[in-house]
């Protein structure tokens, strides 16, 4: 350990640095939670390096071998730099090597023969190494440490097919004799070692005390200006966040300020590269090739050079998607730009904390985007700052995450009832419907996999649901990136506009059957946004509870939605130009979902006609879609929602919340656990909206398949105070986890005015009404 501490160049390890060394080489698994550029990496290669340095030599002379899994492709990019330096006293002892989708071929052998300290991706654990693991036998029978960096990430679908992908390593491990000590990182989590144990499926050591120095952090809450334009139904608008980041990251890059501006989407990250490129070429053209944009779908020689031009500093200012977050070292940036609530409070500090790596002061912006939790959180900063970040969700015994696994287990190795244990009680039910469906068959006291296709092609554990769509530029040929699947209908349809690379284009045609998107370069005016139909229908409800006269419902549910049209919104201003219909085929989706319902009582004591029912339902539903990810750990778009005057499965008014992944994530179970402060929540945010009739800062959605029509501010006001006045006073809780870490909903109104008295919409339609 000596010898591995003095190559990372530590005098002196801070405490939590030593005490998960201590646990680690003592064989316990260890999660260390401290605060972003604490040193975790420090934590966990000290007992790696000290183990590749000092172990025994195998039976098969490699000597120990370690695996460090990462989110994305730059974070093992950047840790495989960081362990070639600090390992290079050590001459040839550690041979760290990248292992990913961009390893070139003739690499890939060297890498399963020679390299100890392996840094990959789950989705290649899953699709490459496991499937393949005789060929890793000898790099499995002597791997000592599994390194899972930024474990928070793993959440929702993404983390439960994590967990099951984790449980095969174990098993395959188990088979080669070897039982790796697991070390887990993240800058923030909430109960980190609960989350640690329900995705590792061991138990697991707790080290939180961060013992590190920090530079003070400048944390600004910016509100962009309301504008003279309107918007749907004639609501005032506001700035774009966009536009507002971009001039933020304009002036930072004048002022010689090395910044990160994080946004949300991919196209989000272009838009600002391209208007803060406008914007310094009028001030100094030498500035311009200073900013660029950074995004998942590039090609993988284009990362690499952005990497590289980030870490020399000839980059001064940066627009960045998620794909950065995630712990790549970014020493010596001065401020970040956080262009609208990235969906939690955990990546909301994550992002922050890029800023000031090397202990120096830093600047922190978070732009709110105008729709209610962003305007709800610049007024009620007591929500960001007096909480602490969120539970982790993940559900590993969901069926659909299960069965996949199961197969790809069974292909592996044959599955025993030894293995039951380790996948979880949720296999006794999922094994014969994998027998019915003949995936699987017993024979003897093993079940194996029957089909000749490779079993881990099943499921994409990003759950992006097939092959990604290959953006193709229809001149050339020349392939720009990729689509996921499960957003090709939304992305790149016929008439969006696509942006790379800072360079725009128009989508000439999709073709579905091929996953090939034609494009062709164009300069529009504007932008473009899908617009969507959903309907629901009930499977099976599990728990339902009085709410006064309503229920409170959790349950399956099957959801049919259709990318219908588009909207094409003028860049900067995102005024409405008009509409296009589209003719792309409907998808069903098998989820889970919360609802609930009001009486005809109910709405008489509300105040709410049959003329604003519809309104009234619809702007409560966009809202509380709009609140929920500060009471779950989730994204507004992974979630979607349905609100129906008469619902002809529960034949009462209902809202539906439903999960945007098969099976389900978690995110509506814990809605139905939060009823109460989320849904007051939702009314607060409504109520004290200074509007007059909605606007995007309360009641209209950015994603309403509707047109954000009909909706009434009032009626969905009255009709929240009514359903909470019934509420249970204590909610059942969830098994999976208790409301630690939960904001609570105001007790009071803490910022605008009174809602004002809409106007009254025209009479609401009897059917659904989708986000």
């Amino acid at each position: 350990m000596i010898a591995a501490v003095q190559a990372a160049g530590i005098e002196h390890p801070w405490a939590h640095q030593a005490l998960a060394a201590e646990h680690a080489l003592d064989g316990d698994s260890v999660v260390v939670a401290t605060g972003t550029a604490s040193g975790k990496s420090l934590a966990y290669l000290v007992p790696v390096l000290s183990t590749l340095l000092d172990g025994s030599e195998a039976p098969n002379g490699r000597g120990t071998t370690a695996l460090y899994l990462a989110p994305t492709k730059a974070l093992a990019a950047d840790q495989c730099r960081s362990v070639k330096e600090l390992s290079q006293p050590l001459g040839n002892a550690v041979r760290p090597a990248v292992y990913d989708g961009d390893t070139p071929f003739e690499e890939r052998e060297w890498i399963r023969q020679y390299g100890n300290y392996v840094l990959t991706n789950p989705d290649m654990l899953h699709r490459g190494i496991l499937p393949s693991h005789p060929r890793w036998s000898s790099f499995l029978k002597s791997l000592e440490y599994v390194v899972i960096d930024e474990c928070h990430t793993y959440r929702g679908v993404f983390g439960s097919h994590v967990a099951q992908v984790l449980r095969r390593l174990r098993r395959l491990c188990a088979r080669y004799g070897s039982s790796p000590v697991f070390l887990l990182a993240s800058a923030t989590a909430a109960e980190p070692s609960v989350a640690a144990r329900r995705l590792t499926g061991l138990p697991v050591v707790e080290v939180a005390d961060d013992a590190s120095p920090r530079g003070e952090l400048v944390f600004a809450l910016w509100e962009p200006p309301l504008t003279e334009l309107h918007g749907e139904r004639g609501a005032p608008v506001r700035r774009t966040a966009t536009a507002e980041t971009a001039d933020l990251l304009t002036d930072l890059t004048v002022q010689g300020v090395r910044s990160v501006a994080f946004v949300r989407s991919r196209r989000g990250a272009e838009l600002i590269s391209v208007i803060a490129q406008e914007r310094l070429a009028e001030v100094d053209r030498s500035l311009v090739r200073r900013v660029a944009a950074y995004r998942g779908g590039y090609l993988p020689e284009e990362r690499r050079a952005l990497e590289r031009a980030l870490h020399s500093g000839e980059l001064l200012g940066l627009a960045a998607t998620t794909a950065l977050e995630l712990g790549v070292d970014v020493s010596g940036l001065d401020a970040v730009v956080i262009a609208g609530y990235p969906g939690t409070r955990a990546s909301l500090w994550q992002q922050a904390g890029r800023a000031g790596r090397s202990g120096q002061g830093a600047l922190a912006v978070l732009v709110a985007r105008d729709d209610p939790l962003d305007t709800f959180l610049v007024h009620h900063p007591e929500a960001l700052f007096d909480q602490p970040v969120e539970s982790t969700v993940l559900d590993p015994d969901n069926p659909y995450v299960l069965a996949p696994h199961l197969c790809a287990a069974a292909a592996e190795l044959p599955l025993t009832e030894q293995d039951m244990d380790l996948f979880g009680p949720a296999c006794a039910d999922v094994l014969p419907q994998l027998e019915a469906a003949k995936l699987l068959r017993r024979r003897t006291r093993a079940w194996h996999w029957t089909r000749r296709e490779r079993a881990a092609d099943l499921t994409d554990i990003r759950g992006a649901g097939g092959s990604p769509v290959q953006v193709v530029e229809a001149d050339t040929g020349r392939l720009l990136g990729t689509v996921d699947a499960g957003a090709a209908h939304s992305a790149v349809h016929e008439g969006a506009v696509h942006l790379h690379q800072g360079r725009t284009y128009l989508v000439r045609s999709l073709d579905l059957e091929d996953s090939v998107a034609l494009v062709e370069q164009a300069d529009p005016p504007y932008s473009t946004v899908a617009r969507d139909t959903t309907s629901i229908a009930v499977l099976e409800t599990d728990t339902e509870i009085p709410w006064g006269a309503g229920r409170l419902c959790y349950g399956s549910v099957e959801v049919t939605n259709q990318v219908v049209s588009f909207l094409r919104r003028r860049l900067i201003t995102g005024e409405v130009l008009g509409e296009t219909k589209l003719d792309l085929p409907p998808r069903t989706l098998r989820t889970r979902a919360v609802w609930w319902t009001v009486t005809d009582d109910q709405l008489d004591e509300a105040r709410v006609n049959p003329e604003i029912l519809g309104g009234s339902l619809h702007a409560a539903e966009h809202a509380s879609i709009g609140m929920l990810p500060l009471f779950a750990t989730c994204d507004r778009w992974d979630i979607g929602g349905v609100s129906v005057p008469l619902h002809p499965d529960t034949l009462l008014p209902t809202v539906f919340v439903y999960d945007g992944h098969p099976g389900g994530a978690g995110f509506a179970e814990r809605a139905f656990h939060t009823a109460r402060a989320w849904l007051t929540a939702t009314r607060e945010a409504i109520a004290s909206c200074e509007c007059e009739a909605g606007c995007p800062s309360c009641i209209q959605s950015p994603k309403c398949g509707n047109g954000n029509d009909p909706l009434h501010k009032r009626g969905a006001v009255r009709l929240l105070t009514v359903l909470l006045r019934g509420a249970p006073e204590e909610q059942p809780e969830s098994a999976a986890g208790q409301d630690e870490g939960r904001p609570q909903a105001p007790e009071e109104k803490r910022g605008g005015a009174p809602a004002q008295e809409p106007a009254e919409p025209a009479p609401a339609p009897r059917g659904p009404l989708s986000t």
